[in-house]
């Protein structure tokens, strides 16, 4: 049991392959793993082009949930004051590939409009490993004034 405390554990990274499921121009693309034999590689992608309209490919392809059916709520401790974050300035390129992502969302109807928001939080732009960014949001204000949740 000493032995294996001291034992380093290493996170395991599998080889990665993009495979298209898209017909002609259409790029619906997966990624798949290269460890496993050719004949059941070939079987997983068959499987995967059978069902690729299950996937969704983009925010359109992606359909809400009904308000009816699920709903969710934060809740806030009352002492805390409302907080509205001060509008951080970006740099011109960021700010134009938040609205492209905003716009990408609003249009898929994944966003609404809010009028007079109670809490305001910046957006924090993540890069990934492929160059592109994660728009994320900075809610840590939000955070503190929930209360603390001993079984989440």
């Amino acid at each position: 049991m000493v032995e294996q405390e001291d034992r380093e554990v290493k996170s395991h990274q599998e080889e990665m392959e993009i495979v298209n499921l898209g017909v002609g121009e259409e790029r619906k693309e997966v990624k798949v793993g290269t460890g496993m034999s050719t004949h059941i590689r070939d079987e997983l992608v068959a499987l995967l082009r059978d069902y690729q309209d299950i996937f969704a490919w983009s925010y359109q392809d992606m359909l809400g949930l009904s308000p009816n059916i699920v709903q969710h709520r934060l809740p806030l401790n009352p002492e805390c004051s409302l907080i509205k974050q001060k509008l951080r300035r970006m740099k011109p390129e960021m700010s134009l590939k938040i609205k492209e992502k905003v716009k990408k969302q609003f249009d898929a109807g994944f966003l609404a409009v809010a009028r007079y928001p109670e809490w305001v939080a910046n957006i924090v732009l993540v890069p990934k490993k492929d160059g592109k960014v994660q728009m994320c949001m900075n809610y840590r204000d939000l955070n503190r004034a929930s209360p603390k949740d001993n079984f989440p």
